[in-house]
C-alpha cells in the first residue's frame, strides 16, 4: 500500500468519495493529479493536499469533452511522467422519477457524465499505461449497477454500463500489465446521498435518511473513506491477480436485498 513514486490521477475529486482517495493516495506517498468541473473544489482538494505535505495538482476538466480528458491527461503526463493510477470516479446522480415520466436532457446528461466520461478517460488514459507496461484502472460503478433502483432509470442504466466498460477493457489490456476494476459504493454520506433525499422527500429528508440506514444491516451509511480505502487497495501491488472485478462496498445491503433493518441485527 505503498505509493511513493506513483501517480494517481483522479476525476471527480473535488469532494466526496474523490476528495477522500486522493487523500488516501497522497497520505502512502502517490503524487495526485485532481480532476474537477468545480474549480473552486478542485482547488481546494489540491489545497489540503499540499497543507499535509503532499505533491498534488488540479486540472479543470467537463468528463464529457474529449479535449478536456486529452486535456487532463496531457498535463498529467508533462506535469509528472506518468499515470500509475487512474479512479475514474466524475458521475451525477440526476434527478428522480419513474421511467415513462423521465425527462429526456436529464437521461441524457446522465449518461454523458457517468458513461461517456469513463469511457473517455479510458480511451486516453489506456494507451499511456499500456505504452509503459503497467496500472491501474478503478472506475466508480454503484450497487445501482447491479439492482433496480426505481426512479432512477437513468443513473441505474449509466451504472450497469459502466460495469460493462470495465469488464470489456479489463480483458482487452490484462496481458498489458494493465488491470480495470470498479467498486460499488451502496448509500453514502456524501452531497449525493442527501441531494436524492431531499429529491425523495422535500418536507422531511431527515425521514428519509432514516428509513435508508434502517435498511442498511450495519444500520449507517458508509463513508467516502471506507470507499476510499478500497479503491487504493484495488490500485495497489496487494491486488495484482484481480482485474475485470466488481467490488461492493455497502455495508451489506445487496446482500440482503435491502430488507433487513438494524432492528433484525444483533
Amino acid at each position: 500500500m505503498n505509493f511513493q513514486g506513483k501517480v494517481a490521477l483522479i476525476t471527480g475529486a473535488g469532494n466526496g468519495i474523490g476528495r477522500a482517495t486522493a487523500l488516501g493516495f497522497s497520505s502512502r506517498g502517490a503524487k495526485v493529479v485532481i480532476v474537477d468541473r468545480d474549480q473552486a473544489a478542485g482547488e481546494a482538494t489540491a489545497g489540503i493536499l499540499r497543507q499535509q505535505g503532499g505533491d498534488a495538482h488540479f486540472v479543470a476538466a467537463d468528463v464529457t469533452k474529449s479535449a478536456d480528458v486529452q486535456n487532463y491527461v496531457k498535463v498529467t503526463l508533462e506535469k509528472y511522467g506518468s499515470i500509475d493510477c487512474f479512479t475514474n470516479n466524475a458521475g451525477i446522480e440526476g434527478s428522480v422519477a419513474p421511467t415513462h415520466e423521465y425527462d429526456e436532457d436529464m437521461f441524457d446528461r446522465v449518461m454523458a457524465v457517468n458513461v461517456k466520461g469513463v469511457f473517455l478517460g479510458m480511451r486516453y488514459v489506456l494507451p499511456v499505461m499500456i505504452k509503459q507496461g503497467r496500472g491501474s484502472v478503478v472506475n466508480t460503478a454503484s450497487v445501482a449497477g447491479l439492482v433496480a433502483s426505481p426512479g432512477m432509470p437513468a443513473y441505474v442504466a449509466s451504472k450497469h454500463a459502466v460495469i460493462g466498460l470495465t469488464k470489456t477493457a479489463a480483458g482487452e489490456v490484462a496481458r498489458s500489465g494493465v488491470r480495470v476494476n470498479c467498486v460499488c459504493p451502496g448509500p453514502i454520506d456524501t452531497r449525493m446521498i442527501h441531494s436524492l433525499e431531499s429529491m425523495l422527500s422535500p418536507d422531511d429528508p431527515n425521514g428519509v435518511g432514516t428509513r435508508y440506514q434502517a435498511n442498511i444491516p450495519i444500520g449507517r451509511y458508509g463513508t467516502a473513506e471506507e470507499v476510499a480505502n478500497l479503491v487504493i487497495f484495488l490500485s495497489s501491488d496487494l491486488a495484482s491477480n484481480i482485474t475485470g472485478a466488481q467490488y461492493v462496498v455497502d455495508g451489506g445491503r445487496t446482500a440482503t436485498g435491502g430488507a433487513v433493518t438494524n432492528n433484525l441485527v444483533r
